[in-house]
């Protein structure tokens, strides 16, 4: 795909004129949109009943009708934490990658795991790459930079982000143990299968479908009970060969996603809760949960 068009999820539909005004420098655009977004865990804030249904808005057009019916205002006037939007690491990603992308800048999101919020274990997570002229640019744009990181969060050398298909192949190995990668240490939310539905991520994300983290489609499973492992196999060694700069992978991809309903969520989805709502399924052309 064209990294530079936009998505349906991260298309801005018709607040697109507000992205008009914001910074096109990695620094600055980034410190917008963490003036736009919260994490609906990590932020301080604990959201309950519609506020923490705005994790679930999915679409860049409907973070911003939120926004703009609660604040009204340019995208970089301040807002208070308690006012922006509940979300979690992929709409600060997805936001961000929405604002590049409307500059006419390459940009797209990576589906993996983090080493640089907890010793000893990786989290979940998902960062921007963007298109300099030259190379892919790895950003996490929930950070703010500083002394405190190891690293720069806005030029990520290799190593702080592991994307789901290396840390897939390094389990499978036995190289990696699958329950140092996961939501957090202390909860089931981790290991094998979760590692292996992550690969399915990753590469929805990397084809235009940026869903999220917690829909379920085709080829996801809740155990690797029976589980197409050879698949997931597959699916991540193209992954890291495309990667790596491999065209040919690239190609294969783009045509395992389009002709195998099991790699890509189709009309309707089954989004889960990370509350522990009961599951509902989403049609995705429609935009409404399904009764």
């Amino acid at each position: 795909m064209n990294y530079a068009d936009q998505t349906p999820y991260s298309d801005p539909g018709v607040h697109a004129g507000l992205f008009d005004a914001l910074p096109s420098d990695i620094a600055g655009l980034t410190a917008v949109i963490r003036n736009l977004v919260i994490h609906y865990r990590g932020g301080g804030i604990e959201f309950t009943g519609d506020r923490y249904q705005e994790i679930n808005h999915r679409w860049v057009s409907a973070m911003l009708t939120t926004d703009q019916r609660r604040n009204g205002a340019a995208l970089a006037v301040p807002r208070q934490p308690f006012d922006r939007i509940v979300g979690c690491c992929r709409d600060y990603t997805l936001m961000t990658v929405s604002a590049l992308r409307h500059k006419g800048i390459p940009a797209r999101s990576r589906i993996g795991f983090s080493s640089y919020f907890a010793d000893g274990f990786n989290h979940d997570h998902v960062v921007v790459e963007y298109w300099n002229g030259e190379r892919w640019v790895m950003v996490d744009a929930q950070l703010d930079p500083g002394p405190h990181w190891k690293f720069d969060p806005q030029d990520m050398v290799p190593g702080w982000f592991r994307s789901a298909a290396e840390v897939w192949l390094g389990y499978r190995s036995g190289e990696l143990d699958g329950d140092d990668f996961g939501v957090d240490p202390a909860l089931p939310i981790k290991g094998g299968w979760f590692i292996r539905n992550y690969v399915f991520f990753q590469l929805a994300h990397l084809q235009g479908d940026e869903l999220l983290l917690w829909d379920s489609w085709g080829a996801m499973t809740g155990s690797l009970d029976g589980a197409d492992l050879e698949l997931a196999d597959e699916i991540a060694t193209l992954l890291v060969a495309a990667d790596n700069g491999d065209d040919a992978a690239s190609g294969v991809l783009a045509a395992r996603y389009a002709a195998d309903p099991r790699l890509r969520p189709g009309d309707q989805i089954l989004q889960l809760s990370p509350a522990g709502d009961p599951p509902v399924t989403v049609d995705l052309n429609r935009r409404v949960v399904v009764p």
